[in-house]
């Protein structure tokens, strides 16, 4: 489990109750009607938005936030791959397939498959860049569920605003009834306003963080076989995955800036 994201949630819903609790409107916080609105139109909207085949993934994504994909870390990678490059030169590239067994990642495994097999260097980078590039934009494609999420929730709060003020003015002469027409009009804004910042485009930030994390990971994959098959010494293999890293991260870090 995440605990980054169960200590942000929680700090997030404590701040915002303990404000509405000083200020003794905590009841606003609970609004079936209000939930509702912005809940249902927010995904309604989405479900309008994207094809099956996208939102289908949504609910997967969103238990990767809270429970993180168990892939393979830079490191790890670069400790494989220099052992495999050792094989491969004390016994042969041939020698690798008894290693495929191994290994428990997907990618690795074609990769080095594509080795043993004795696919040309060149067509091995095509290949496997191909399938980072679907890889990506298949991420994005389920990051930006959330973002749209993000987007519409706050339109729907606005929404029950002006619902509620219609309300209000239909009731101006039953002050019993403003109360609650009132109550729609704030906890409707709230929950939009709560969902975008705290739930909707922070989902969307971590999952954006896994890929690039992933991808990241294939890159070093790549560089590791086809160094493996140019016949460059274990040393050197690890010596041009740990610079490719380290440009990789720098890059990445000038990226977010």
């Amino acid at each position: 489990m995440d605990l980054m994201t169960i200590v942000g949630l929680i700090l997030g819903a404590a701040a915002v109750y303990f404000v509405m609790l000083h200020g003794g409107v905590v009841h606003l916080l609970f609004n079936l009607d209000a939930l509702i609105l912005v809940l249902g139109g927010t995904v309604a909207c989405t479900l309008i938005a994207y094809p099956w085949s996208i939102i289908k993934h949504a609910p997967k994504a969103l238990k990767l936030i809270l429970f993180p994909p168990k892939n393979l870390q830079p490191e790890e990678v670069i400790k494989i791959v220099v052992g495999l490059a050792e094989r491969a030169r004390r016994n042969g590239i041939e020698s690798l397939q008894n290693d495929i067994h191994t290994l428990n990642d997907k990618f690795l495994v074609n990769s080095v498959q594509m080795l043993i097999d004795g696919t040309e260097p060149d067509t091995v980078r095509d290949n496997l860049e191909k399938e980072i590039v679907c890889v990506r934009r298949r991420h994005q494609k389920v990051g930006s569920i959330f973002r749209t999420m993000g987007t519409f929730a706050p339109i729907f709060g606005l929404l029950g605003t002006l619902i509620g003020v219609v309300q209000v003015l239909k009731n101006i002469t039953d002050p019993q009834s403003m109360g609650a027409s009132m109550a729609i009009a704030i906890t409707t804004t709230f929950y939009g306003i709560f969902g975008t910042n705290f739930i909707f485009l922070p989902a969307a930030v971590k999952l954006n963080e896994y890929s690039e994390e992933e991808i990241l990971t294939k890159e070093l994959v790549i560089e590791g076989v086809i160094s493996i098959q140019a016949g460059d010494l274990p040393l050197m293999v690890s010596k041009k995955l740990e610079s490719f890293l380290s440009a990789r991260l720098r890059e990445q870090a000038l990226k977010k800036k």
